[in-house]
């Protein structure tokens, strides 16, 4: 790597510290997430499934924007619906037909959808609806698994709480994936108080047979709501959803990201008896009905239904899988490194090894894949544009890649090979 690489990225940092904290507007794209002084940390523009950052270095993107770019930078469908309502307006001063339109649509794919509000990111989503079960239930408590947002509700209950009352975080109670017994303890540990269990319906393991089907049964017995994040696995899994891939209806369910290739948007769908109760509770916003977010999720979503989008996506990370974990196993790291999830969305596993730890070995890794072009945060983010030519560089970059690991861990130098400090998590939430 030149030493110069990345130059403009520094400066812009040091002049983005001086009037925005962390230099960024989300920590998991800011400079903490990734190999110090070996990424880029300002980007300029997108296309297809590449990026180039200041420093006009070309990434292939595997982050894709953190999940929401699912068809590909600039895709020429989204471009034109989003272009044609630049023209007609953005924010109105009523509603618009457009949310008629994506709410019918929404309706139609999801099975516990019945009715729907929008939002502009998940947090919104989640947020809203907690409140709905809240409302509906007239119990303060929830039960959660996965992530599900920056607000006081969720936050609150984990490592990154500063600013959050404790009486709010202790409403909020956490319980490990696959594992009923604990989630049926911390339900009869309140009986009675519980509003609702949220949870993502998967993200690195895969559900048990009928776990996802005893949570909500589980939750019923207990007089609380079911509530399916889907914010990731929403449109990315399935056109359905998770909910559809896994034959499981909540009564609830939450979508973002993918929706809008890449535009704010989120939504609170349901069974109408609960989505009801927006009419009374406050989820209330000026850009909610914002319309070229609206009219981008529209050319994505049917641009899904039209397209073999889910097909590709599969096809392409089921290759991206098995040509880690060969380069994985061909370096002898896999007590080290490992891959998991679901092909259109699979993370990487970093463990302690042999004079390293799980950040050493981390940072190592990101560090020679970002220098050889792919741009990644320890997943595999698919989208609709990646193409051939992509997988066979991120072929070539993860064997050099391996390669460098390998070599460090046996000459036990892994630190003195990192450009800076090991990347550090901003807190563990799976």
């Amino acid at each position: 790597m030149k030493p110069d690489r990345y130059q403009k990225s520094r400066a812009l940092l040091e002049r983005a510290e001086r009037v925005i904290p962390l230099g960024s507007q989300t920590f998991s794209k800011s400079r903490i997430v990734y190999p110090a002084n070996a990424a880029p940390l300002f980007l300029s523009h997108g296309r297809g499934s590449h990026v180039w950052d200041v420093d006009g270095n070309e990434y292939v993107d595997f982050v894709n924007g953190l999940l929401p770019v699912i068809l590909g930078y600039d895709d020429p469908d989204v471009t034109e619906a989003v272009t044609a309502q630049l023209k007609r307006g953005v924010t109105f001063s009523l509603a618009t037909e457009l949310e008629i339109e994506l709410a019918e649509l929404l309706c139609e794919l999801i099975p516990c959808a019945e009715m729907v509000r929008f939002g502009k990111n998940g947090s919104d989503a989640t947020s809203g609806a907690i409140r709905i079960a809240r409302a509906y239930t007239g119990r303060d408590r929830v039960a959660v698994c996965g992530y599900h947002g920056w607000q006081d509700w969720y936050i609150g209950a984990t490592t990154r709480n500063k600013g959050v009352p404790a009486v709010v975080g202790a409403l909020t109670h956490k319980f490990p994936y696959n594992d009923l017994d604990a989630l049926r303890n911390t339900l009869e540990s309140r009986k009675g108080e519980f509003a609702a269990v949220m949870m993502e319906a998967m993200n690195a393991e895969e559900p048990r047979e009928g776990y996802l089907q005893a949570v909500r049964n589980l939750a019923h017995e207990h007089g609380a709501l079911f509530i399916l994040d889907e914010i990731i696995t929403g449109f990315r899994y399935h056109l359905g959803g998770a909910q559809t891939l896994f034959d499981v209806v909540p009564d609830l369910a939450t979508f973002g990201k993918s929706m809008g290739n890449g535009f704010p948007i989120s939504a609170v769908v349901g069974r109408a008896r609960y989505m009801a109760e927006m009419e009374e509770i406050f989820f209330s916003s000026t850009f909610g009905g914002e319309t070229v977010s609206l009219a981008a999720s529209l050319a994505t979503v049917r641009k899904m239904q039209r397209e073999p989008v889910h097909e590709k996506l599969n096809a392409m990370g089921e290759r991206v899988i098995a040509l880690t974990r060969a380069n994985v196993e061909r370096n002898g790291l896999s007590a080290a490194i490992a891959i998991c999830g679901k092909p259109s969305w699979s993370l990487m596993q970093f463990r302690d090894a042999a004079g390293a730890t799980a950040a050493q070995v981390k940072s190592l890794f990101l560090q020679e894949l970002i220098g050889r072009g792919i741009l990644t945060a320890g997943s595999y983010n698919m989208c609709y544009a990646h193409g051939e030519s992509d997988l066979a560089q991120l072929d070539r970059a993860q064997r050099e890649a391996c390669t460098a690991v390998r070599e460090a861990l046996d000459a036990g130098d892994i630190g003195k090979r990192l450009l800076g400090p090991p990347i550090q998590p901003v807190f563990r939430v799976r």
